[in-house]
């Protein structure tokens, strides 16, 4: 990866972060469109520690399910997160101000719905993950969360 690509993700990971302190701080009263694009507070349990992990990540809906993206902004591995739900797929989702709990599953690049499941969360991103693709060697996975019940 060049210095300008790293450069370009460590800034967006200090925008994230600051746009993951500022979801959670006011409780989803701010944060879901916060940056042009829809995004949801997911927790998990770290899967070495069992601590709760909350990250804030965009989304995109495939019907009742959200597709969110290991892109670790281009990095040559994948986000802890993506780890976390390998370990144990129960997680919390918050949208907004609305939590739910699922259970989420990692689509690799071999499956037949990965293309599809793709095309729609690059899309809604406006191309960014297929410029993050770019970057990295590593097959970036998708996570498919299925909510128990709509976010209340």
């Amino acid at each position: 990866m060049s210095r300008g690509a790293r450069l370009e993700g460590a800034l967006e990971r200090v925008g994230l972060r600051l746009h993951e302190a500022l979801y959670v701080g006011t409780g989803g009263l701010v944060g879901h469109r916060a940056i042009g694009v829809p995004s949801l507070l997911l927790t998990t349990a770290g899967r070495r520690s069992g601590r709760r992990r909350v990250c804030a990540l965009i989304y995109a809906r495939d019907g009742d399910e959200l597709v969110l993206v290991g892109s670790n902004h281009g990095e040559d591995r994948d986000p802890g997160w993506v780890h976390n739900v390998r370990a144990d797929a129960r997680v919390g989702v918050q949208v907004g101000r609305r939590r739910a709990a699922g259970r989420a599953r990692v689509v690799e690049s071999g499956d037949p719905d990965y293309g599809r499941l793709w095309a729609l969360v690059d899309g809604n991103n406006h191309g960014r993950y297929a410029r993050y693709q770019v970057r990295t060697s590593r097959p970036i996975p998708l996570v498919v969360v299925t909510l128990d019940a709509p976010p209340v």
